[in-house]
């Protein structure tokens, strides 16, 4: 038995470098020793996007992209196949959880600067991945055909018609009508299910070949392909990714599954926050909803959009509070990349950012009033200084000497 399984491999081995693939991402990629929980986030992320993918599959199969029967589709899915209700439950609870771990990956690399040289390029491919993300949360939003969903994407696809002398037609191009329709949900279904997937699981690949390219970062900021074995050229603060990650990213899945089927089993609307309840009726054109307001991932960048009274310049603002995040490897300017060694000014601002990053997402939850309003605005200063302030508080920031070697 072994002979044929050493003959096939090799046969696989002469046509495809699958060995060598083993060998360079996992068995002899060596990571930094003194990983915490903070990195279990890139593996959870992975596990997200596949359980995405097969249970869109299944969803896909079983729904009807047509303005008269998408809300009937689900509700069949729900009530008479087989188990659908549990896959329904996994495929939407599962994007909330994809966003609540890919923010927290943001936050770890903010956290141990794991934008900055050399792994500027990485941070761009996985802003791109989580640009992309918005695009399909967004897409897929509108799917269900419920009241929520028709009227939220109402809401977001005028935004583009602020646009001077382009937004009205571009707004006509995006929804392929007049008016939020039949053409609307068969695009916005094909680049749900098609286009934006095929773009997820391209970027991913590339995130994941560009980090074995420069290395993992740590809780450090230490680059241990600087001390490496004479003898061997390993690097003397790492370790083989196979077995000892693989074993712990395992342990972390297992951690991470067991409360996302307690909420899939038991909460799986989460008060509202992950379905809304308006989107349990059908989509109705002559009634609008009390309150309109996106997924409680979007909600951030709501609250920025109302909280500037102009409307492209809220767009504008919007927008601007996402690209921002793509320029941050050349806004930080601190000598050490690790918070462990930054001063108490770069904590403060960071502190400040969460504080502003929640206040505003919970403030695009509510309705808007003058009060709130003032409150989005102070909060939307406060992110955007968080960024444009960076170049000059990271660089006067007192910061702590780096040790050669990582730490345990």
């Amino acid at each position: 038995m072994d002979k044929i399984l050493t003959a096939s491999l090799e046969w696989v081995d002469t046509r495809f470098p699958l060995t060598k693939m083993w060998n360079e991402h996992l068995a002899q990629y060596y990571a930094p020793k003194n990983f915490n929980m903070w990195y279990y986030f890139g593996s959870l992320a992975l596990v997200l996007l596949v359980l995405q993918i097969f249970t869109g599959i299944f969803l896909a199969v079983n729904y009807k992209p047509d303005a008269t029967m998408a809300f009937a589709s689900v509700e069949h899915i729900m009530r008479d196949i087989d188990y659908g209700w549990l896959i329904r439950y996994m495929h939407s609870t599962g994007a909330s959880f994809f966003f609540i771990v890919i923010y927290l990956h943001m936050f770890r690399a903010l956290l141990y600067g794991s934008y900055k040289k050399p792994r500027e390029l990485l941070w761009i491919i996985g802003m791109f991945i989580y640009a992309c993300l918005m695009a399909e949360s967004f897409l897929g939003y509108l799917l269900p055909w419920g009241q929520m969903s028709f009227w939220g994407a109402q809401v977001i696809i005028s935004l583009f018609g602020a646009i001077p002398y382009v937004g009205e037609d571009l707004a006509v191009w995006i929804r392929g009508d007049y008016v939020i329709g039949d053409a609307t949900l068969n695009r916005f279904f094909v680049y749900h299910v098609v286009l934006v997937p095929i773009l997820l699981l391209a970027l991913a690949a590339v995130h994941i070949i560009a980090l074995h390219e420069v290395g993992s970062n740590n809780p450090d900021g230490i680059e241990i392909k600087k001390n490496k074995d004479p003898k061997t050229g390993i690097p003397l603060d790492g370790i083989p990714f196979h077995p000892y990650y693989t074993v712990k990213d395992i342990v972390g899945v297992t951690v991470f599954l067991i409360l996302f089927c307690t909420v899939i089993f038991y909460a799986p609307e989460m008060g509202g926050y992950f379905l809304e309840h308006n989107n349990f009726f059908p989509a109705d054109p002559m009634k609008t909803p009390e309150h309109i307001e996106p997924s409680w991932y979007f909600t951030p960048f709501y609250a920025i959009l109302r909280a500037v009274p102009d409307k492209f310049l809220g767009v504008i603002a919007m927008g601007a509070s996402i690209v921002v995040l793509f320029f941050l490897p050349w806004l930080d300017r601190s000598p050490v990349k690790s918070i462990r060694y930054k001063g108490w000014i770069f904590k403060m601002a960071l502190g400040l950012f969460i504080v502003s990053f929640f206040g505003l997402a919970y403030l695009g939850m509510q309705p808007s009033t003058p009060i709130k309003t003032n409150f989005a605005q102070i909060f939307t200063i406060m992110y955007f200084a968080f960024f444009l302030l960076m170049p000059w508080y990271s660089k006067i920031d007192k910061t702590k000497p780096v040790p050669e070697r990582v730490t345990d």
